[in-house]
């Protein structure tokens, strides 16, 4: 079995981790958690997003998240914007890269952001195009890949579909998200053996959430397709508000322990990486979600 010899982390723990904790985090330790990760060797961060406080208020200070960093030379900074005002905002704050975000269900997009599918897309136009005279690099999220919260299963053709018209739009790279952790391994194997038909490989990225503890398996399966870059959040941050239940990212310890031990390369250092996680832990009196983070602690202790 021929595997990547590097992977790509992006760990999305500032932004997709933390806008769903309920409890006020201060801005001292969000600016810590982004630059530990840094100084762990991560080369994308998603540092935070532009979106309206009234939705998600954990992320009101992600501008002065930007400012207030000392950013890491090589080191990319990357916000989430879903319109043209979060895009300014992404831009003014001194965004290395942003992401846009639709999904591959008419029902979660509904939820999610108020419209469907198609309108989603006809709104990151004018991102896009503004982008490219800016210079600045656009990411696509798909979420629901392998299933939805309000329609089950989702058919690989719609993932499809979405992943291809925002890469035609300009995305350099598509994230494929399984927003409530309910894929399986057969289940990941279909749908990227469908998509690498007519996408190639080095445009994707998977985001697994271990809803049901399968985000490992996943990985490995993605692995096995040639895909080399992996979403994921330190200590297991995040969840979905709009995905009852669904519990975090796939943990960055558990990945980068999974692939050094596989030899393949990621330019992390896991025990500074366990030391970040470890803090923001602390910082929030909330329980490490890592297997990996838990034992090194143990050990050390």
């Amino acid at each position: 079995m021929q595997y990547p010899s590097k992977v790509r982390i992006v760990d999305v723990g500032p932004r997709d981790g933390l806008q769903n904790e309920s409890a006020s985090i201060a801005l001292e330790d969000k600016i810590a958690l982004v630059q530990n990760l840094a100084s762990a060797g991560l080369g994308m961060i998603e540092t935070g997003s532009f979106v309206s406080p009234k939705w998600v208020p954990q992320m009101a200070d992600s501008g002065a998240v930007f400012s207030s960093i000392s950013r890491k030379p090589g080191v990319v900074y990357s916000a989430l914007t879903p319109n043209m005002q979060g895009f300014e905002a992404a831009l003014a704050a001194g965004a290395d890269e942003v992401a846009i975000f639709a999904a591959a269900s008419e029902s979660f997009s509904q939820k999610n952001i108020n419209c469907s599918i198609e309108e989603s897309l006809a709104r990151f136009a004018p991102i896009m195009a503004a982008a490219k005279l800016k210079g600045i690099r656009v990411r696509g999220y798909v979420s629901c890949v392998l299933g939805c919260p309000y329609e089950g299963d989702i058919s690989p053709q719609s993932v499809l579909a979405v992943s291809q018209k925002l890469l035609d739009m300009g995305c350099y790279e598509v994230s494929l998200g399984d927003t409530i952790g309910v894929g399986t391994p057969a289940k990941t194997a279909a749908l990227l053996k469908l998509l690498l038909n007519h996408l190639p490989a080095e445009k994707l990225a998977v985001h697994f959430h271990d809803t049901y503890g399968q985000a490992l398996a996943n990985i490995l399966m993605a692995l096995q397709q040639g895909i080399a870059v992996i979403d994921s959040s330190v200590a297991g941050l995040g969840g979905c508000p709009y995905a009852k239940g669904a519990s975090g990212n796939v943990a960055s310890e558990d990945v980068v322990y999974m692939l050094h031990g596989m030899g393949i390369d990621t330019g992390i250092n896991l025990d500074a990486l366990v030391d970040a996680g470890h803090a923001i832990m602390q910082a929030l009196g909330r329980e490490n979600q890592s297997k990996v983070a838990k034992a090194i602690l143990a050990k050390r202790a």
